[in-house]
């Protein structure tokens, strides 16, 4: 039986690891829990690289950034796991179950060490367990806060940018000739997954659809490390390059966060910048292939485009037919005519 759980927390620790976008969908469960015990200090554990999404959250006290290259053997390891433990927390919410959190939670030993449903190898690691709720994707988070008494009520993502990272997208747009007559949108054509990944030509084709329409759209490009050639291939195919801006070097998280910010409209695959776009408030469009629509908020500003097959969502990391059906077949004529629709005639 589940010890009885205390009416107060002094001291808590958030354990997301990864990835970019489910960190930021962390990111309302950390309101919730700031609401429920507004004198507790809270902490994060997640990866270096998904770090920045907590950079200035006013609920955060501190974020323990994973490196795993500064943890080079086992020995490291423990010592970072232990000195996390040594804050002393008396609540421990675990929303991944991953090897290297199950090691910080077993060094929490006094505290309530809160998850989801767990294996029965690793159920002795927890106090408290809860089974997982279906539905938007940051809101099936926030369920394991349940048996504290937070109910999930449509809070958002939240990223927050300063002042001076809003300036900064603005000389951004300056120096890549958007000038404040230009409608633009970001625009995220990558993926890792290819069933996650809308083709291309399509996103080529659909720049040019629109942009006929529409001569004042600037499509920003968003690439990460290793995409280039995505951004080129895009590039290369694009009739009205005019309308297309790729940044003339690789914007870090923060920077992309605040060029999202300060567009008209997100549109892309199902990856992070989507996530980005709802934290900072900005409209989104997203193109769904494999993925189900658990990760589109549900408000009107954000909508998912989706061809509807028998097959959707399969949910898989690569077509069980190899086929893309469900991409391949939703036309740029049809996406275009959604962000047309989302943007209005213009001027």
């Amino acid at each position: 039986m589940a010890r009885p759980l205390p009416l107060e927390f002094r001291k808590i620790l958030v354990c997301q690891l990864r990835q970019i976008g489910d960190v930021l969908l962390a990111t309302p469960s950390v309101e919730l829990l700031r609401r429920r015990y507004p004198e507790a200090e809270i902490h994060f554990l997640t990866e270096k690289k998904c770090a920045p999404m907590l950079a200035g959250n006013p609920h955060i006290a501190k974020v323990w950034a994973l490196d795993k290259k500064e943890l080079p053997n086992i020995l490291k390891e423990l010592a970072f796991y232990r000195r996390v433990a040594a804050e002393g927390y008396d609540l421990v919410v675990d929303f991944q179950q991953l090897p290297r959190i199950r090691w910080v939670v077993a060094f929490s030993g006094q505290a309530v060490r809160l998850t989801y449903d767990a294996p029965w190898y690793t159920r002795w690691l927890y106090t408290h367990m809860v089974p997982m709720r279906g539905g938007y994707a940051a809101m099936t988070k926030a369920s394991i806060l349940v048996p504290l008494g937070v109910e999930w009520t449509c809070e958002p993502p939240r990223l927050y940018l300063s002042k001076t990272e809003r300036a900064w997208a603005g000389h951004f747009f300056q120096q890549h000739g958007i000038a404040d007559t230009h409608a633009v949108v970001t625009l995220d054509p990558t993926h890792r997954r290819e069933s996650r990944r809308w083709p291309a030509e399509h996103w080529a084709a659909m720049i040019d659809v629109a942009a006929a329409a529409r001569p004042d759209l600037r499509f920003v490009i968003l690439l990460g490390p290793g995409e280039e050639q995505i951004g080129r291939e895009l590039a290369s195919r694009v009739e009205r390059k005019e309308n297309i801006v790729i940044p003339k070097r690789m914007l870090s998280l923060r920077e992309v966060a605040a060029v999202i910010d300060a567009a008209r409209l997100h549109l892309g695959n199902c990856s992070a910048p989507r996530h980005i776009a709802v934290a900072v408030d900005t409209p989104s469009l997203t193109v769904l292939g494999s993925t189900s629509n658990a990760w589109t908020f549900p408000a009107p500003e954000h909508e998912a485009l989706a061809l509807g097959l028998d097959c959707q969502p399969c949910n898989e990391n690569a077509c069980p037919s190899g086929s893309n059906a469900c991409l391949t077949g939703l036309r740029p004529e049809a996406v275009a005519g959604a962000l047309l629709g989302r943007l209005g005639s213009g001027s």
